[in-house]
């Protein structure tokens, strides 16, 4: 299952729409996922131990999904953007449900928390809206000090969304233009070309520093404050809806925004029954869980 977790978290790291760490969570590996990073950090010999085969394991599978990922979503993104973008919203409406299900106790009785609802709604709209990204995103890959920061930020915002089971750090890097020129970037240092390596060493750097912070935090308000924390998740995701139906005008040849004429009922029908069989996943062998 850690093998097959993390090829499906991979693959959803890698488009916009719901995170990897959705896909943990629907999976049933999320609280081992956030508890082995920790671990790996400051837990005893015999947690850094069960951490590392966790990760190991589990990265093994990310890899190998996120090459293919690459491969072979950057040549079906934008020939295909509406029915991609549907897929995603399918993904998105589809694991809420499952997530409230999921988190039932924890959010029920609590209902003045839907502030944080509103709040992660309000964030992700913001966003959208005043995104800093130029229309003429390809630039942004070309090394400055000014791009080097940007591109270094926005790794360490996508890689806290990553972690989180909510919005996608792939939608993160849409809202802000950068999704097209690092999924390419990316794929050009798969083919040997070496001449965007600078800003997408600047991205992982941005990942590396954001993880750091991130982990500590999300177990820190999952273990305090995890209704208020779910709450916003959700806000989150309902957010993304917004940025994904923009999401084509952010491309390197801009789009205009889904419409209904352009929302494609059947890939959205199928995210659906990605994530339904996801979650049936989940029930075949359950995960052994770390004392």
């Amino acid at each position: 299952m850690k093998y097959i977790g993390g090829f499906l978290m991979a693959l959803a790291d890698s488009v916009p729409g719901v995170s990897g760490g959705t896909i943990a969570f629907l999976l049933g590996i999320y609280d081992d996922f956030i508890n082995s990073i920790n671990y790996l950090i400051s837990g005893t010999k015999e947690q850094r131990k069960w951490a590392f085969f966790f990760l190991v394991k589990l990265g093994c599978g990310w890899i190998v999904g996120f090459v293919l990922a690459v491969l072979v979503l950057t040549s079906l993104f934008e020939s295909n953007i509406y029915r991609v973008s549907s897929l995603f919203l399918g993904f998105i409406i589809f694991s809420i449900p499952l997530i409230c299900s999921e988190e039932k106790e924890t959010m029920k009785g609590h209902y003045l928390n839907l502030i944080f609802t509103a709040i992660g709604i309000a964030i992700v709209i913001a966003i959208t809206i005043f995104n800093p990204a130029k229309s003429d995103s390809t630039d942004v890959m070309v090394f400055s000090i000014g791009n080097a920061f940007f591109v270094f930020l926005a790794g360490m915002i996508a890689i806290s969304a990553m972690v989180l089971p909510g919005i996608s750090g792939s939608t993160i890097l849409l809202i802000l233009g950068l999704y097209m020129p690092i999924m390419n970037s990316i794929k050009e240092l798969l083919h040997l070309d070496f001449s965007a390596l600078p800003i997408v060493a600047c991205f992982g750097f941005g990942i590396l520093a954001g993880a750091l912070i991130t982990f500590k935090v999300i177990k820190w308000a999952l273990a305090n404050y995890r209704s208020q924390t779910i709450y916003l998740v959700i806000g989150l995701m309902l957010g993304s809806l917004y940025s994904i139906i923009r999401g084509p005008e952010t491309l390197d040849n801009p789009q205009p925004a889904m419409t209904f004429s352009t929302f494609s009922i059947l890939f959205f029908v199928i995210g659906g029954v990605v994530i339904g069989g996801l979650q049936l996943l989940k029930h075949i062998k359950p995960e052994e869980k770390n004392n």
